[in-house]
């Protein structure tokens, strides 16, 4: 896959620019809307884990793909609590947790499943009302509340910048979320690791990285245009985004 030797180049380099080891970043390439041919290149080209945004798509590219051993399954968009108990059942990893309700609902899956899950807290830096995550001020409270939750191991933080073409709008969403990471790592919240920062796609990932971002979700870079647009992901009670910039990992599922 072209594009993924050139996305990775583009990740070192970036690394390079902001005195990073590209090591310490994970490329999370994004397959939404893509079939599962695609699933099976990204695999064949080295890829471990791929990201979904939609949990019917998810789970069914990880049904059709079992014979593929040690490809895992994050899935990265906004989730209702009726659907914890399947992503409780095959997801390795959920980047978009934002209420104790959904907490609650994915501990118990999890239990009943026997399994763990690591999570990143979705945090809304844009301060856009299309955007989900919690308020920056309301992070700490909200970690604190997660100790009884134990099937959930907690590894840092997500958020999506601001659509726009300009790095001047998009980079203060990215230092914010650094900030605030590096805020709550001095309170040692129990039972709470805030190594990673899943931060910047297709779009922005290189300004992202340049910022700290140990995680970047990228689809289009890699997959190609997607035949079904953006907007197919945003739930009608949320602003459509700017076409400005691809979507690759927002919303219920963008």
């Amino acid at each position: 896959m072209a594009n993924l030797a050139a996305v990775q180049a583009r990740i070192e380099a970036a690394c390079v620019r902001s005195g990073r080891d590209a090591a310490s970043v994970r490329l999370l390439p994004v397959s939404k809307t893509k079939p599962e041919a695609a699933v099976r290149r990204a695999f064949a080209a080295g890829c471990r884990m791929l990201g979904e945004n939609k949990v019917q798509e998810a789970v069914a590219k990880w049904e059709a793909t079992q014979d593929l051993a040690g490809l895992k399954w994050s899935v990265i968009g906004h989730l209702q609590t009726n659907k914890a108990k399947v992503v409780a059942r095959f997801a390795d990893e959920f980047q978009a947790l934002d209420s104790l309700k959904l907490a609650e609902a994915l501990d118990r899956r999890l239990q009943i499943e026997g399994r763990g899950l690591d999570v990143f807290v979705q945090v809304n830096t844009s301060g856009e009302a299309s955007k989900y995550g919690l308020d920056i001020d309301s992070v700490p409270g909200f970690l604190r509340q997660l100790a009884p939750y134990r099937s959930l191991r907690v590894r840092g933080l997500m958020t999506l910048a601001m659509l726009s073409a300009q790095p001047e709008q998009v980079r203060p969403c990215f230092i914010r979320l650094r900030q605030l990471r590096d805020r709550l790592q001095q309170e040692a919240i129990a039972g709470v690791s805030l190594q990673e920062l899943s931060m910047g796609m297709s779009g922005d990932y290189e300004i992202a990285i340049e910022e700290g971002a140990t995680v970047v979700r990228v689809g289009q870079a890699i997959f190609g245009a997607r035949a079904t647009p953006d907007s197919h992901y945003w739930p009608s009670s949320k602003a459509s985004p700017s076409p400005t910039l691809p979507a690759d990992g927002e919303g219920s599922g963008a």
